[in-house]
């Protein structure tokens, strides 16, 4: 069906009544118009209705306040409920719930509670809670004003490290490499530090092991980090933790590194270097049987480094290694050809 005529319709309602009228009863207004010249020129309320996409009963229920109450009966009412809750306590318990929250003003409903009960009163404490917002209504009760004071967790200041700009791009191996620790607890009551560090391009990784993961251990690791991998670092990215500054810090200010920090809680944004910790814990420590002291450990793991970069595949490299990945896709990055049929 085809309805010609609706804009000539909306344009012949009152100019004035319009100017008078909120934009919503005036908006409503416009429809019942449109919906009686439909219904004038033969069509069934239905019909006219469905012609106007809304629902027959709205326009009748909106025509019935305009022919009662005039266009001024299309404006909201009043939704408020028709009874309303009277207040079922006492003044003296109203007055003991002010008291106890003026002596502690930081404390709520569930606390207030039960000092009440210790009082003798027997009240719940959702009426403890209505109470105190019916005090705050009335003016009665005043939150009191912070001192101003911080308390919560001082933040270390960073001289060079900044978030990582959103317009940074990774596309060359060394242009990003996150680096992460991770905690080993081999024995009872022995910690030991794990260390890796992997570019996001090529997943080549470097780790090592410390009995502490301190900015001084940090930075040592990164002078590991330079020796090992086979392509210049542009930039690494970590997370907010204390190895993470000082030292550390200063050591990739002195290297020309850029330092990305990332925001607090958030490590999938080191999602790479997560991801390399998994796989480390399964394919190395779950099966290492050797001395967990760092000198024998540390022998250990830099076999499988060695194993890592240059004998497993990668599916993510389309099962190449890192070294097969750089040979074929970056070529001046590529190692010295490494003895990989010995492994």
């Amino acid at each position: 069906m085809h309805v010609l005529g609706l804009p000539g319709v909306f344009r012949r309602i009152d100019r004035q009544d319009l100017e008078e009228l909120s934009p919503k009863a005036g908006e409503r207004l416009r429809w019942v118009s449109a919906w009686q010249a439909l219904i004038s020129r033969g069509l069934t309320t239905t019909e006219a209705s469905q012609a106007l996409g809304l629902p027959r009963s709205t326009l009748y229920r909106w025509h019935k306040r305009l022919k009662v109450r005039g266009p001024k009966g299309l404006e909201d009412g009043d939704h408020s409920p028709r009874r309303r809750r009277t207040p079922t306590w006492s003044p003296e318990l109203a007055q003991a719930v002010l008291l106890l929250r003026e002596h502690y003003p930081r404390w709520g409903k569930d606390k207030l509670v039960v000092l009440l009960r210790r009082q003798g009163w027997q009240v719940s404490t959702s009426m403890v809670g209505r109470i105190l917002s019916t005090l705050k209504k009335r003016g009665v009760l005043k939150e009191p004003p912070r001192n101003g004071v911080c308390a919560s967790r001082r933040q270390h200041p960073r001289p060079y490290a900044i978030r990582k700009p959103r317009d940074y791009r990774v596309t060359q191996p060394g242009d990003l490499v996150q680096v992460d620790t991770l905690d080993l607890r081999p024995l009872p009551g022995v910690v030991l530090k794990h260390f890796t560090a992997r570019d996001v391009v090529c997943r080549w990784d470097v780790i090592e092991a410390h009995t502490r993961a301190t900015s001084t251990t940090a930075a040592n690791f990164l002078d590991a980090l330079l020796r090992r991998m086979p392509f210049p670092i542009k930039a690494l990215q970590v997370d907010g933790g204390s190895e993470f500054h000082a030292a550390f810090e200063q050591a990739c200010q002195n290297h020309g590194i850029r330092l990305f920090v990332l925001p607090p809680r958030s490590p999938k944004l080191n999602g790479h270097v997560e991801r390399a910790h998994r796989t480390h814990i399964e394919e190395f420590y779950d099966v290492y049987d050797g001395d967990f002291e760092i000198e024998p450990l540390n022998q250990a793991l830099s076999e499988w480094e060695t194993i890592y970069n240059h004998v497993r595949p990668h599916q993510a490299l389309d099962s190449k290694t890192p070294e097969e990945y750089l040979g074929s896709r970056h070529p001046a990055s590529s190692p010295k050809p490494h003895l990989s049929h010995m492994y």
